[in-house]
């Protein structure tokens, strides 16, 4: 009796799903796109993030914003690579970076051009939002080389593996990825302009948080990877 109402169950979870997927009906071309879009929000979202620093819970060091949004670019990377390829990762990963290049460069022309008749908030502008140019730089710096590394790392394990063991290839991309991330990025921004002990402390804080927020969402990323393989799956039995 428990065996059928447990196959009923799947019976039922597996016609929900069929259901969800023939309603989204979202093409594999469309799932790129939407994944290229979410990789460059998240991208250019943390770049305007990092300019905050902020007290972490009260010990004196300093974390920047862009920590707090920042790893989901690297779960959106591993779900990119898993069901399009190394290629494809490369190909969203530069289109992200053109798309911030191009939010950088008219958030610069707007620094630059007058402030209007009683809007005296100029300073403020450039001081959260303007043009640093060791911010974009160690930015852009970090993300490509990051995620192109995580990718080719997520890919070897894959093969390694034999394509077993998600867990595995997600969290060891990720710890060789983030950790160059966080080298380029720290080291190119925050460099000489804070003391050494909160530079230490934001390169270490920076790392295991984002380490320890995608472990966190681990499931995500598989449910993520699931649902995109299936709804890939279902282009294709219906075509």
């Amino acid at each position: 009796m428990r065996i059928q109402m447990i196959k009923e169950k799947e019976t039922l979870k597996g016609k929900i799903t069929l259901a969800l997927l023939n309603h989204l009906k979202i093409s594999r071309a469309q799932l790129f796109a939407i994944l290229t879009a979410l990789t460059t929000t998240v991208l250019i979202v943390s770049n305007l993030a990092s300019t905050k620093m902020f007290d972490f819970f009260g010990t004196g060091l300093v974390w920047d914003g862009g920590a707090i949004l920042f790893p989901l670019s690297y779960i959106l990377g591993d779900v990119i690579t898993e069901i399009f390829g190394f290629k494809c990762a490369k190909k969203i990963i530069w289109t992200a970076f053109a798309m911030n290049l191009i939010a950088v460069l008219a958030l610069f022309v707007v620094q630059l051009l007058p402030p209007g008749p009683g809007w005296g908030n100029q300073a403020a502008y450039e001081t959260i939002i303007g043009f640093m140019p060791r911010i974009v730089f160690g930015s852009l710096i970090a993300f490509v080389t990051g995620q192109i590394l995580n990718s080719y790392v997520f890919v070897k394990i894959k093969e390694m593996t034999h394509g077993k063991h998600l867990w595995q290839r997600a969290l060891g991309s990720s710890l060789v990825g983030d950790l160059v991330d966080t080298l380029i990025f720290t080291t190119i921004a925050f460099v000489g302009t804070i003391s050494t002990t909160q530079f230490l402390g934001l390169l270490l804080i920076a790392y295991l948080s984002k380490i320890i927020g995608e472990t966190v969402l681990l499931p995500v990323t598989y449910g993520t990877i699931n649902l995109c393989k299936k709804l890939v799956e279902n282009e294709s039995k219906s075509v």
